[in-house]
């Protein structure tokens, strides 16, 4: 069954710092503190830059690292708890099910997950899904899908 879609905004991010200016901007919603956003994109399309940017604008300090091989990266923020994830490794669905990330995806806190097309149909609708693909002067057309009410109340 497919969500239904609330909504969806195209942006176009013409360098890093409107990539920047996005994730501070959405990074004072309300909403974000318990969403769920799925990143979407080829290899090199901005998707680990954008989540940098955001848990920055959120407080994270120190480094902040893709994780490819840890499959996920926890985050203690000032105001919420986040996880940052990465499925591409991901050859079977039932690994996600097998890491025991269930209980993550059902509780509280922001869940960033690229590659969530790796976990097949075991992962939550997102509240919102960000897909990332880069044109011809390196330039990045983002489209931002809602597919729950905190999804529509996260598009600029």
């Amino acid at each position: 069954m497919h969500s239904p879609i609330l909504g969806t905004r195209q942006l176009q991010w013409r360098d890093e710092d409107d990539c920047a200016a996005f994730a501070r901007a959405l990074a004072v919603r309300p909403e974000i503190r318990n969403a769920f956003i799925e990143l979407r994109g080829a290899l090199g399309a901005g998707k680990t830059t954008f989540v940098r940017h955001l848990l920055r604008a959120l407080g994270a300090t120190g480094r902040i690292k893709s994780p490819t091989y840890a499959v996920m990266e926890p985050y203690e923020l000032p105001s919420l708890q986040a996880w940052h994830f990465d499925f591409y490794r991901f050859d079977d669905p039932r690994e996600w099910e097998d890491a025991g990330l269930r209980d993550i995806f059902a509780g509280p806190g922001l869940k960033l997950a690229e590659w969530p097309e790796q976990v097949g149909d075991l992962l939550p609708a997102p509240d919102l899904r960000m897909e990332l693909l880069v044109g011809d002067r390196d330039e990045r057309h983002v489209t931002l899908t809602a597919l729950t009410p905190a999804g529509a109340a996260l598009l600029p």
